[in-house]
C-alpha cells in the first residue's frame, strides 16, 4: 500500500519491483554511474507486490451428463516463488516501467527473474524436522 491509501493489484504471473537506484559497484570495487548501469542486460530491485500466480485450468470433470450446466469452477493458480521483500535480479528488457504515487516501479514477468535473494527465517519460528516433535 502506498502513502495515499491506494494499492496496485498485480495480475497473473507478474511481479511489481522497486528498482535499485543509484550507482553500483563492480567486482573490483569500481563505482559505475547510473548511465552506465542502464546499458546492462540485468537489473536488481526489491519485490513490492506479487500476482496470484500462473492460472491453471481446472481438472477435467467428466460426468455422466456432460451437457448439464454446472457452477463455474473457481480459479486455480500455481503460486509464484518470489515474495514481497525479496531482492531479485531480472532481465531488464522484459520489464515495463510505470510511475505510481510518485514512485517508479517495474512490472516484471516471473519468468524473467534470474535470482532471488531472501532473508532466512528465524530458526525459532521456522518449522524444521526434529525428533522432539514426535512422542514415543
Amino acid at each position: 500500500m502506498f502513502g495515499d491509501g491506494r494499492k496496485l493489484l498485480v495480475v497473473g504471473d507478474r511481479v511489481l519491483v522497486a528498482p535499485t537506484q543509484g550507482e553500483e559497484r563492480t567486482r573490483e570495487g569500481l563505482i559505475l554511474p547510473s548511465s552506465a548501469v542502464e546499458k546492462n542486460e540485468v537489473q536488481s530491485g526489491r519485490v513490492v507486490e506479487v500476482g496470484p500466480g500462473t492460472p491453471m485450468p481446472p481438472p477435467a470433470d467428466v460426468s455422466d451428463e456432460p451437457w448439464k450446466m454446472t457452477d463455474s469452477p473457481t480459479a486455480i493458480f500455481l503460486p509464484l516463488e518470489a515474495r514481497v521483500g525479496d531482492q531479485v535480479l531480472f532481465l531488464r528488457k522484459t520489464a515495463i516501467e510505470i510511475e505510481f504515487a510518485g514512485d517508479t516501479l517495474l512490472i516484471v514477468p516471473h519468468g524473467a527473474i534470474l535470482v532471488i535473494a531472501r532473508e532466512e527465517q528465524n530458526p525459532e519460528t521456522a518449522s524444521e524436522f526434529s525428533t522432539d516433535n514426535f512422542q514415543s
